[in-house]
């Protein structure tokens, strides 16, 4: 049965799509200043390696809480003048915003962590609707495109803001050195900058973006009013999960082993970089900063390669099939990442980040298009919501599981975890062979 609403939508120019993608380029600043420095910025305050991953948690804890519950009240929103997605796009970045500027200023482990739990779950709040925002707009042939507009801004995001504390330190000769304790400078500024960059950016697809309203506005309002109650919108809220498309259900196993590796990489890549290339575990040392500032160059270079590789994506789902790129973009990326162990030059670890940015390119895009056109248009946005908990629930599983592997099983040593990844994500690449996918041909 087609799930998707039958009225056609009016087709997007390129500037449309760019507008309504920009705010990702301020959203992944976020993310990739999280996912470059949070475990550089524990080590600096006194966590060892196998803590990391707990307090890692704070990242997919907040989306399990937060990303269906905002799609649900996205869901059931609408102002004439502010749509249905706009307003939690600006109190998200505004809240973000705050997180950013507040995270490197963390004098204790604590506090760092504290930080963390508010930053990530203001991130989820502006970037659940973002995704439904393209299946608001879009027709489904053009669905796959607007999820590659917003992969290349993620990508762009990702490059810049993980090259920051490198650009600091090399260019304006910021100090990269921890004085007292105290998060480098050279840090500090690349999250000042990340906090700007991110409210700046999401402020301007709230500006210049535009959303449909609802098919029949007095009918959708009386459908809200009758949904009002605390226990009625519990029970949307989870009832769901009972109700998902066969589809959704095949991509949360692909999902699993996707991002169980990349939770693994974002956690591991500067402990393991650091002692397998630097030859320092001592994260108040210089050499470890200098060690985090080389894997911020390396995230850039994935994040870079994926913004590339997005425009190519749908041409080549065109010709061969969604499920099939995304096959051969996890296999490239698990195999990039287990290389990684047998890299002892800083220089060739460049090599595989360009495999794990073909990956990427493909996580941000492939699920999510092969996704918008299996779900009810009236509850894109809490499935896409709902659709997430199969991003942080392995997410969860690499924090529970990986501290005591790495203790145990692996004598510390990080670089170990990437190895375990990069199995998992080729294993997520060979379930996408299950997935139904019946989609138009993309124009």
């Amino acid at each position: 049965m087609q799930m998707h609403s039958i009225i056609s939508k009016p087709r997007l120019t390129f500037w449309q799509l760019w507008n309504m993608s920009f705010g990702f380029f301020g959203i992944q600043f976020g993310f990739a200043l999280q996912n470059t420095n949070t475990s550089r910025i524990f080590s600096t305050l006194g966590a060892t390696p196998d803590e990391l991953p707990l307090f890692w948690l704070a990242a997919p804890v907040t989306g399990l809480l937060v990303q269906p519950i905002i799609g649900y009240l996205s869901d059931n929103t609408w102002h004439a003048k502010w749509g249905r997605r706009r307003p939690f796009f600006f109190i998200g970045a505004l809240l973000a915003s705050i997180a950013l500027f507040l995270m490197p200023n963390s004098s204790a482990l604590w506090m760092a962590i504290l930080v963390l739990w508010l930053m990530d779950a203001s991130i989820n709040i502006s970037m659940e609707p973002f995704r439904a925002f393209v299946g608001d707009k879009l027709d489904e042939s053009q669905q796959t495109a607007g999820f590659a507009m917003q992969t290349f801004f993620i990508g762009l995001g990702g490059v810049i803001a993980s090259l920051l504390p490198m650009i600091f330190t090399n260019f304006l000769h910021v100090s990269n050195e921890v004085v007292n304790g105290a998060i480098p400078d050279s840090v500090r500024y690349s999250f000042y900058a990340g906090g700007a960059a991110y409210f700046l950016s999401v402020l301007w697809t709230v500006l210049t973006a535009d959303e449909l309203p609802p098919e029949d506005v007095e009918k959708f309002r009386m459908e809200k009013a009758q949904r009002r109650g605390f226990l009625f919108s519990l029970k949307e809220v989870f009832g769901g999960f009972v109700h998902m498309p066969k589809t959704m259900v095949q991509l949360a196993l692909v999902q699993f082993f996707t991002w169980f590796a990349l939770m693994g990489m974002w956690v591991f890549t500067t402990p393991a970089v650091a002692e397998n290339v630097f030859g320092t575990t001592d994260g108040k040392s210089a050499i470890f900063q200098e060690a985090g500032n080389w894997v911020g160059n390396l995230f850039a270079i994935y994040g870079g390669v994926s913004a590339l590789v997005a425009f190519v994506l749908p041409k080549l789902a065109h010709v061969t099939s969604r499920k099939m790129v995304h096959m051969l973009c996890l296999a490239i990326g698990g195999l990039s990442l287990i290389s990684i162990a047998f890299i002892h030059d800083k220089n060739l670890l460049m090599l595989p980040m360009i495999g794990v940015g073909i990956a990427w390119a493909s996580i941000l895009t492939m699920p999510y298009a092969i996704l918008a056109g299996a779900l009810p248009a009236k509850r894109m946005g809490y499935f896409m919501g709902v659709f997430n908990y199969f991003v942080v629930l392995p997410q969860i599983v690499a924090n529970l599981v990986l501290g005591p592997v790495i203790k145990h099983l692996f004598n510390g040593h990080s670089v170990n975890v990437l190895v375990l990844g990069g199995v998992s994500m080729a294993i997520g690449g060979i379930v996408t062979l299950i997935v139904s996918d019946s989609a138009k041909k993309e124009a």
